[in-house]
């Protein structure tokens, strides 16, 4: 196997995309071809369906918005002359279909493409409704080096086209990806990104989104892995970032030239770039692998990162939240914080005669000490209006869940008002607890345009709070400690409704994300009584959550189009 002629830098644009938006992201394209030049790039890989953001659904249906991903590209090669090479991903219509596509860029044209050959169609995937699978590997040449292209899910597959890629010689094998968050994906992304390199024997370059899409998260945390399988440079996760690295060619084909298995490998044909040599750049391109996140500031990040691209993506000024003193808004106001700055968080304390008074000072205190926006809006005079005008139908019956979920539409009814008012983003802060047993009321505290905590279990929003007050005391302490309580009827505790939540979050987990049968979980040591109690909750409550806003996506079974279970329905049989 004749060896690379030196080292190569390469360098991988971890960049935010923006769905529909072709001139937008060809044009944060160009501006880390800048910054690549700048550092002598000769490799430059960006995400997976860079020009048109990811996941473009139903716009990949429209040829107009595919023609435009296409003339976006046309400009890019003519802008990218530069770098010596340039990887970037958009949906291309060739004879056999729409495909995804990674696009190589070199001397201002388009030299080669290659179409992702694993197209996923699991969870939130649905790549096979829009693309036609790929069936050729790709192999590049440049100044001696082979480089190997593959998409996302064709790296994920244990024999997919990078082993093919491997087979043929490449010394450097890039991945164009999109790959959304769910907690401990990261470090389940790495470890099989280093198996590859070690499988392969040689370098592995993979450059993941970064960003949020509706309910989706990108954490990037784009690598570069040597051929025995350890990272040599890590992107940080969450955010944009630029990483270049050397490569050595004196470290890849050792075992080949012994293992039977790559002299028989097949051949594919390899395309030539033109390459001229770098000016020589005096930016070091050192190693740099940035240390894993602790779990809990991993998912804070994650959530404040789903927060702020939602809002600022959509255009809103601001958003605004009840705060009703418990955990769950607690925590929300300050991922929202963080998210988007104090000036733009407003939060409304919404007290009935059954609120009580701890409940308004912890609500205070929180708003002083993230210095947001505060005001209180009674609803008592509201309430007692309504229930005048439901006596004559409700007559003589006592009080139950009507009249609670009477002050809950309320609240919903006000924080619409001053969206409508001010433009601002209405954030719903219920948790997945609540979603899954359906404890939350429809157009009341689940009204708005976003879920912050939807796919979080209510022991680790208190996880949150904790972490959030590691250095300083923000969330109050008396939130920590008090039972919860909605609080729309006197000395009511979530207790009174739900099992504990230490008992009832993983049997949820379990049911809703393991999908485990009522028996399994009971086999697994949980309490039958709260077994059965929950999977009746969560059967009974999907015509709830097919109601509910969309939320920010952190597992790997979220409530949406992650888990599609009929409304009507009668399985399991309670």
């Amino acid at each position: 196997m004749n060896g690379p002629g030196g080292t190569l830098r390469v360098g991988l644009a971890q960049i935010n995309t923006v769905v529909g938006d072709p001139a937008g992201n060809a044009g944060r394209v160009e501006a880390v071809l800048d910054e690549a030049a700048a550092h002598a790039v000769d490799v430059l890989v960006f995400p997976e369906l860079t020009l048109s953001g990811y996941p473009p659904e139903d716009l990949l249906l429209r040829a107009d918005f595919v023609a435009a991903c296409e003339q976006e590209l046309t400009r890019l090669a003519v802008a990218s002359r530069a770098v010596p090479l340039v990887l970037v991903g958009l949906p291309h219509a060739s004879a056999a279909g729409l495909e995804n596509c990674a696009a190589a860029i070199a001397g201002g044209a388009v030299v080669a493409r290659y179409a992702k050959q694993h197209l996923p169609n699991y969870g939130v995937f649905d790549e096979a409704r829009y693309f036609v699978a790929g069936r050729v590997p790709l192999v590049l040449g440049l100044a001696g080096w082979r480089i190997g292209v593959t998409i996302c899910e064709d790296m994920w597959v244990a024999d997919g086209p990078w082993l093919a890629e491997a087979r043929a010689g490449a010394e450097l094998l890039v991945n164009l990806s999109a790959s959304p968050y769910q907690r401990g994906r990261p470090r389940l992304r790495d470890q099989m990104l280093g198996v590859r390199a070690l499988d392969g024997e040689a370098y592995v370059a993979s450059c993941n989104l970064v960003g949020a899409q509706d309910e989706l998260v990108f954490d990037g945390t784009s690598a570069i892995y040597d051929p025995d399988g350890a990272p040599r440079a890590r992107a940080a996760s969450f955010r944009e970032a630029l990483v270049v690295s050397e490569l050595d060619p004196t470290r890849v084909g050792h075992r080949r030239r012994l293992d039977r298995r790559w002299r028989t490998g097949e051949t594919i044909p390899r395309v030539e770039v033109p390459w001229e040599p770098s000016v020589p750049s005096d930016a070091r391109a050192a190693p740099a692998v940035v240390p894993w996140l602790d779990p809990v500031c991993e998912l804070r990040q994650a959530l404040v990162l789903g927060i702020r691209d939602y809002v600022d993506k959509n255009g809103f000024g601001g958003v605004v939240l009840g705060l009703s003193g418990g955990i769950d808004s607690s925590v929300a106001a300050v991922l929202a914080v963080e998210a988007l700055g104090a000036a733009r968080v407003h939060g409304v304390f919404l007290p009935s005669t059954i609120t009580s008074s701890e409940s308004r000072e912890d609500a205070s205190q929180l708003a002083s000490a993230l210095g947001i926006d505060y005001r209180e809006i009674a609803i008592a005079d509201a309430f007692d209006a309504v229930q005048s005008a439901l006596r004559p139908s409700f007559g003589d019956r006592s009080w139950d869940v009507a009249e609670e979920n009477l002050q809950a539409r309320l609240r919903g009814l006000l924080w619409m008002g001053l969206s409508n008012k001010f433009g601002w983003l209405v954030l719903v802060t219920g948790n997945k607890s609540e979603m899954a047993t359906g404890y939350a009321t429809l157009y009341g505290d689940m009204a708005g345009g976003l879920a912050v905590l939807k796919d979080v279990y209510k022991e680790d929003v208190y996880a949150l709070a904790r972490h959030m007050n590691a250095h300083r005391v923000v969330v109050p302490a008396r939130v920590l400690e008090k039972p919860p309580s909605a609080e729309l009827s006197p000395n009511q505790q979530d207790a009174d409704s739900l099992p504990p939540y230490p008992v009832l979050d993983p049997i949820l987990r379990a049911y809703v994300e393991e999908d485990l049968s009522p028996a399994a979980l009971v086999a697994r040591g949980m309490d039958p009584a709260a077994v059965d109690l929950a999977v009746r909750l969560v059967n009974r409550s999907e015509y709830k959550r097919r109601q509910a806003p969309i939320g920010i996506r952190v597992s790997g079974r979220a409530f949406g189009r992650d888990r599609r279970m009929p409304v009507t329905g009668h399985f399991p049989q309670r």
